[in-house]
């Protein structure tokens, strides 16, 4: 039989490895034996199955969660999990099982495995793509992603110009394209999805119900006035291509939940106007979220910034370091937050100490609706609930309208908190409601009163139930006392009557009810001469008696302890249903609850670092006075060293700087902070700056560090000339670039071409803010830039400033005019290069400057002539 169904269930599944839960094992069997076993490092082993040997592995089932983050996590294998289900029949034989997959886990379905990043979001995203797409970076995308494992569930109209971006945004963990796109490699998207090294699966659209009826798309994350949808059907708010990625999505997570499928709530439309675009290239270049360096982290800018307490409110920063806001309504609504505690430090303390207590509600409403919570969740919600309303109350005693607008969305949910505390017993914290369990999950001895006689109640889920939840439990639990006592009272009277101290009445799964006595010789005698006892078994110590009257009321007792667990079976489903119920309003309480975290965060770095709350715009100003880079002055100071900071000023009549100066003067330093303190600014939180006025920022562009990228053979050159392409393309007058050394991967004259008719365009058509950093001084010569009256030029628009000569460190002040000098052999000699190596280098620089024009006759006998006077 188990032969059968394993094959049955490897011919349904066959893109997936196949656990089968046998007993306490999970098992493989037949070729994915092999693959499993090297996968895991475990034993290969074989059986005997229809008189032929077949290869099988197996583990405990206590090893599950490691093993499924070795296969889904490290190698992004599918696992279908195939459980047992006893049958009993009614002889009361040993049980039979059936078998089915009740789940397929791949790695953008993780629910609340205990290797998923508790402060990430798992995304799983699907891309809706034509076919025949032609070659239009326009063409309309339709994306929707989900996180199984919080429920947050959002759609847009993409592009493929702008799906790059999207991707580095969202950083799915799984993409899912339609499965006719499969053996397309040739399509734009599929190669996308290639070079950025995207884990793929596929999936067959079909025409079933999907989502409830909404009037309406739910609101943007970060608009939670209006409530959230429920889904049977796709409406037609959402524009064809979201309506087509919705589908793709909801058909992928019914063929691998199977009966773990949520009903899932209405997708949030996200617009691409109400947040700042961060280009691919710009997430990984300016370290957002993590750092270049190490991988990590550590390093980046979120490491920089977090100070918040919850993992949701860490997972939400992270989204709003990757997808500012451009609307100054919430921006300035953010700040006024921030102001209010930054001038409150006392407060502040107090309310994060309450946020400290909070759960990580959005993931523990997700495994009830999933059909996976448990009672120390149902402690959890009610334990978050009371944090919330206290922390609600303190709040509003403050009367201030910031505070106001964002608590007055919350919903009142002591009702729910008030059932949670009636059903559950008094117990302080989840863990102690574990531990105060066998590890079988039933009582111990010392905790529920029925086990005195030696049953064991299987609670759903390790939950206590208090008998005044309701009138059943009540009853039951007053028959169970009193059963009790009358066991009490009979074993006594047995002990008088027969004048045996050591009897008592005993239950075991061998000889059922029966009478114990200790000590045979004294004890015995008068129970051996009584025919109401009849004997069992009997050592040289002790012996066992059948008694009719104590297994009719030992019956009872079994009886009554299976109403009272079947009971609480009822009230935790009920109760688990009471939390969907409210899943909308546990949901909204948690954003606020992550968005308060955030803002606290805020206000602590500010007090910590000295930021300042900028003034935003809707104009193109960007004025910065004495700006700095958070990460590099934090470097800067744990080496003991002090950041100097730089100021600019971007407007209408000076909206591009040309910056020039040495190598190792701090160009690259300033161009990253100026883009850095956008972000800071358009998230909310005060910016590290004496001043700052910052005209929204509606894309963000770089053009900075390059490296080669052999395997799609491209040059570093190639690089960053696409990187440069993209930003001409792309950038509007409301958008903020950086570029850093356009040209310097080809000979000087192209280099030089290169970066004038980039300016140029940037100037005449782009009409943006930017920032251009060069060696290039001859583009200021090109662009009509004099030393004698510092100014002038082609373009009225083009400022030009340069860092100090005298100075080797990132600590360099910038001011107005042109350097003409990189000071290359001076970094050289700084890096150690061979003494010899620079004082050569320096004879041949001297030789070159002191000839305006040298062809290559005139080279060759300059080298020929340093050489021989080696």
């Amino acid at each position: 039989m188990l032969a059968t169904e394993i094959l049955n269930n490897l011919a349904k599944f066959p893109h997936c490895i196949l656990l089968t839960r046998v007993g306490q094992f999970y098992e493989s069997y037949f070729d994915q034996a092999i693959e499993v076993a090297r996968l895991l490092n475990i034993k290969l082993t074989s059986r005997v199955w229809d008189k032929q040997s077949i290869a099988m592995c197996g583990f405990p089932i206590m090893h599950l969660d490691k093993y499924l983050k070795v296969l889904v996590q490290h190698n992004k294998r599918f696992v279908a999990m195939c459980e047992e289900f006893p049958r009993y029949s009614a002889s009361g034989q040993k049980p039979e099982f059936d078998r089915r997959v009740v789940r397929v886990i791949t790695p953008g379905t993780l629910i609340d495995e205990p290797f998923i990043n508790q402060f990430e979001n798992n995304y799983l995203l699907s891309i809706s793509a034509d076919g025949a797409m032609p070659e239009m970076d326009a063409t309309p995308i339709g994306l929707a992603w989900i996180d199984v494992s919080t429920g947050e569930f959002f759609a847009k109209t993409s592009s493929r110009e702008a799906l790059k971006d999207d991707l580095a945004r969202i950083c799915p963990r799984e993409v899912v394209l339609e499965d006719r796109l499969q053996a397309n490699f040739s399509h734009p998207i599929h190669q996308l999805l290639v070079d950025e090294d995207c884990f793929v699966s596929y999936a067959t659209p079909s025409q079933g119900t999907l989502v409830k009826d909404s009037p309406e798309p739910a609101a943007a994350p970060d608009d939670l006035n209006k409530l959230e949808g429920d889904l049977t059907s796709i409406p037609s708010a959402y524009s064809p291509e979201e309506s087509s990625a919705i589908t793709i999505l909801t058909n992928f997570l019914h063929a691998h939940l199977l009966e773990h499928m949520p009903s899932l709530s209405m997708p949030s439309r996200e617009g691409n106007v109400e947040r700042m675009q961060i280009d691919s290239h710009t997430i990984k270049a300016l370290e957002i979220r993590e750092s270049t360096r190490e991988g990590g982290t550590t390093g980046s800018l979120l490491s920089i910034v977090k100070r918040t307490v919850t993992r949701s409110g860490t997972r939400l920063l992270a989204r709003w370091l990757c997808s500012p806001s451009t609307s100054v309504k919430e921006i300035q609504a953010r700040q006024s937050l921030v102001a209010f505690f930054h001038a409150r430090p006392h407060l502040l303390s107090d309310v994060r100490q309450f946020l400290d207590e909070v759960e990580d509600t959005t993931r523990i409403v997700q495994r009830f609706l999933l059909g996976r919570g448990d009672p120390g969740d149902l402690v959890s919600i009610s334990k978050t609930i009371n944090m919330e309303s206290s922390e609600r109350g303190f709040l509003l005693s403050e009367d201030w309208s910031s505070v106001d607008a964002l608590l007055c969305r919350m919903a009142d949910l002591q009702d729910l908190e008030r059932r949670i505390n009636l059903a559950l017993r008094n117990i302080e914290t989840t863990d102690e409601l574990r531990d105060d369990q066998d590890a079988d999950g039933s009582l111990p001895a010392d905790v529920e009163e029925p086990s005195k006689i030696g049953f064991k109640f299987d609670i759903p889920s390790k939950c206590f139930i208090r008998p005044e939840f309701s009138s059943q439990l009540t009853s039951l639990h007053n028959n169970l006392v009193d059963l009790l006592e009358q066991r009490r009272k009979m074993e006594r009277q047995l002990q008088v009557d027969y004048e045996a101290p050591s009897l008592t009445l005993r239950t075991s799964p061998a000889q059922g009810m029966h009478v114990h006595i200790g000590r045979s010789r004294r004890d015995q005698a008068a129970v051996k001469a009584s025919p109401l006892f009849i004997n069992i078994s009997e050592s040289g110590s002790t012996s066992s008696y059948f008694y009719q009257l104590w297994s009719s009321l030992g019956n009872q007792l079994v009886e009554t302890a299976t109403a009272i667990t079947n009971a609480e079976k009822e009230a935790f489903s009920m109760l688990r249903n009471e939390v969907k119920a409210f899943a909308t309003h546990l949901r909204r309480n948690a954003r606020i609850m992550d968005e308060l975290d955030v803002t606290l965060g805020f206000a602590i770095l500010a007090a910590e670092l000295r930021f300042t709350r900028p003034v935003i715009t809707d104009n193109m100003t960007y004025e910065v006075t004495n700006g700095r880079h958070p990460t590099v002055e934090l470097g800067l100071l744990t080496s003991g060293r002090n950041f100097t900071p730089n100021s600019v000023v971007l407007e209408r009549t000076s909206r591009l700087h040309i910056i020039t100066g040495p190598n190792m003067a701090g160009k690259s330093t300033f161009l990253r902070q100026a883009a850095l303190i956008a972000i800071l600014a358009q998230t909310g939180s005060f910016v590290p700056a004496d001043h700052a006025i910052i005209g929204v920022v509606d894309k963000l562009f770089s053009r900075v560090g390059a490296k080669d990228d052999l395997f799609r053979d491209r040059s570093t050159f190639m690089v960053e000339m696409l990187e440069t392409a993209e930003i001409l393309r792309r950038a509007t007058p409301m958008s903020l670039v950086i570029m850093d050394e356009v040209g310097r991967g080809t000979t000087v004259k192209d280099g030089l071409a290169i970066a004038f008719a980039a300016v140029h365009y940037l100037v005449t058509q782009n009409q943006c803010r930017a920032l251009f950093a060069t060696h290039f001084h001859e583009l200021a010569d090109m662009l009509g830039y004099s030393d004698s009256h510092r100014g002038g030029g082609v373009f009225k628009e083009v400022g030009f400033f340069c860092t100090d000569d005298n100075h080797f460190a990132y600590s360099h002040r910038l001011r107005p005019g042109v350097n003409r000098d990189s000071h290359g052999l001076k970094v050289a000699q700084l890096a150690g290069m061979p003494e010899s190596v620079v004082l050569l280098a320096k004879q041949a620089l001297d030789a070159l400057k002191g000839q305006d024009h040298i062809g290559s006759q005139q080279l060759s006998s300059l080298g020929q002539s340093l050489t021989s006077s080696r």
